[in-house]
Formats: structure tokens, sequence, C-alpha cells
């Protein structure tokens, strides 16, 4: 069947839990992707920020099996129904879609979850890193499969995903640096919890440092 690709090669693809109609989330396939992901059984997709083609699981082993790939009406959309392996979310999460947005957001107010009042999107994770870190029998988090693995394994991916950060500040791409910054946040958020250090002592070493000169010892 025809499909009809955006104008950089690409086609939206929802990717749906095949026994509970879960939406998992949301990614980007071009023509490649979805040859591999028909072929194999497994979906693959379109990195927009790393310009390649990646399997869903390749790292995490969080892969999902295709049952079912369908179309819509103006063959500009995908819905992939899936029997996933693991979480979909790179948090632990099964969805990507576990974040509710508030009023506050709706209007496009500044929100004191988002700037450090109250519980900020960086504790809410954190929160969902120490539950984990408590279900070490689980099979299907990411975060405790990197838990069970040990404090090695934890400080490797903070390498890796600094590395990527300096390797997207390189590129001079906002979208790329954006996206694996929030990878290395997510990762120090693991070494912390390993720790049970929560982000609110960070906060207030940062606090501390206010008003002194980083020049002087």
């Amino acid at each position: 069947m025809e499909i009809n690709w955006d104008e950089k090669g690409l086609v939206p693809a929802i990717i749906q839990d095949v026994d509970t109609n879960e939406v998992l989330m949301l990614a980007y396939m071009d023509k490649k992707a979805l040859e591999k992901t028909i072929s194999t059984g497994k979906t693959h997709f379109f990195s927009r920020k790393r310009k390649r083609i990646w399997m869903k699981g390749e790292e995490s082993g969080n892969i999902q099996e295709v049952k079912e790939i369908l179309v819509d009406c103006d063959r500009d959309a995908l819905l992939i129904k899936v029997k996933p392996k693991g979480p979909a979310c790179h948090t632990g999460e099964k969805s990507c879609f576990f974040q509710k947005i508030d009023e506050e957001v709706k209007e496009n107010k500044p929100s004191e979850e988002l700037y450090g009042g109250g519980c900020s999107i960086l504790e809410r994770i954190y929160e969902i890193i120490i539950e984990r870190k408590k279900q070490p029998y689980r099979k299907d988090s990411y975060t405790v499969s990197l838990f069970n693995k040990g404090l090695d394994t934890i400080l490797k991916k903070v390498g890796e995903e600094s590395s990527e950060v300096i390797i997207a500040c390189k590129n001079q791409k906002p979208e790329e640096i954006i996206y694996e910054v929030a990878d290395l946040f997510y990762h120090v958020l693991v070494a912390l919890g390993y720790f049970d250090i929560p982000p609110s002592q960070i906060y207030e070493e940062l606090k501390n440092r206010f008003g002194k000169s980083g020049l002087k010892k």
C-alpha cells in the first residue's frame, strides 16, 4: 500500500499494546525503517535527531513484537499494534504518555512544578526511579535493569550520555542537545537514586553557591 510520506520522507507511527490497547509511544519511520519493521517483526524507527534507523530495545532489550500494522484513511499515519517485552519509555514507565498537563500549563503560565517549587519534574522522575529500585523482580523496567546490573553499569550509562551531549553540542543542533541532555539528566538521577540522594540536596548545594565567585577558592 502506498504511504503518503511527509516532505522529509517520514510518517508518524503510533505504537499500541495489542493486549491492553494502551498507547505506548509515538515515533517516526522512513521507508527503510518500515521495511525493517515488516521484515523483522520488530519495531524500527528513524531518529530525526541522530539521523539514523534504530530498533526499539536495541540497547535496553525492551523490544516490541509487531502484531499488526494499520494505516489511516489519509495514508499519512501508522498504527502499529505490538506485544512489548518491556517498558516503552526510557524512564521505566510502560507508556511514554504518563504525565498529565495541569491547568497552569494548559494556560501557558509558568508552573511551580516546572521551575523548582513543590514537586518538580526531576523530583517526580526521581520518585519513580526509587519506586523501581524497590522492585528488583520487575522484568519490564529499564530502570530496574540498571539497578540489577549494578553501579558500574549505571556509571557507564552516565558516561555514554555525557559523550552524547558533547557530540550534540558540537553538532550545534538545539533539538538534539535537548534530547541528549534529557537522557543525561535521567541517568544522573538513577545514579543519585543508587545512593539515595534526592534532587533536593542538589538544589540546596546549588542554592549555597549563589553569590559566590567560582574563581575564588
